[in-house]
């Protein structure tokens, strides 16, 4: 990883996976993509750039546990039903307080490359990193200490636009020529289409 040298350790990753799938209709953390599941494929990939990587769970959590066999942190969040940023805020208290940035990705994005993580875990100091595909935002994305204390201080009816928006002008935003920064697998349509890419190459 070509890493900014003031990071003098790498960043944490927290994987969002605790909701409810109802368009899915099945844990989406759970849907097999190249051999694996989706939340055992991100694992994967965040492992090689990030330490540590945590996993936030809610509904659906016991089936998910039993069925992760890779070596994860995991959390369970309580409040998932009121809305993600509870569960953002349960993964950021889950890192060592010495994380200087943190990466988060949802369990839906699972096609983002290895070569996109490296980059927005690398990326030059910034308050707010943001992987773009052809000027679309996805994920993951990276936060700096700052921006962490700011979100864990909303209260849970809050969303964490409500800080992001105010680093607009400092966020660095990343080009890269990568699909699956934007690619957001929400129903069964979404899916089979995305087999049938990966079936096609």
């Amino acid at each position: 990883m070509n890493a900014d040298p003031s990071i003098v350790s790498p960043p944490g990753a927290i994987i969002l996976a605790a909701g409810e799938s109802r368009r899915m209709g099945a844990a989406k953390a759970l849907l097999r993509f190249q051999g694996q599941t989706f939340l055992e494929g991100l694992i994967a990939k965040l492992q090689k750039f990030c330490d540590p990587v945590v996993a936030v769970l809610g509904h659906h959590a016991e089936e998910i546990l039993s069925a992760t066999s890779r070596n994860v942190r995991f959390v369970v969040n309580p409040d998932y039903a009121l809305g993600m940023l509870t569960s953002l805020q349960c993964g950021l208290r889950a890192l060592p307080e010495v994380t200087r940035y943190a990466v988060f990705t949802l369990v839906d994005h699972p096609n983002t490359s290895d070569a996109t993580i490296a980059a927005v875990a690398g990326a030059p100091e910034a308050p707010v990193v943001i992987p773009r595909f052809r000027g679309r935002k996805g994920h993951p994305v990276r936060l700096s200490r700052a921006v962490i204390d700011k979100l864990l201080q909303l209260p849970p009816d809050a969303k964490a636009t409500d800080v992001l928006h105010g680093y607009v002008a400092a966020t660095r935003f990343l080009e890269l020529d990568d699909a699956g920064i934007v690619d957001d697998i929400d129903d069964r349509c979404a899916y089979e289409e995305l087999l049938a890419r990966a079936d096609s190459l």
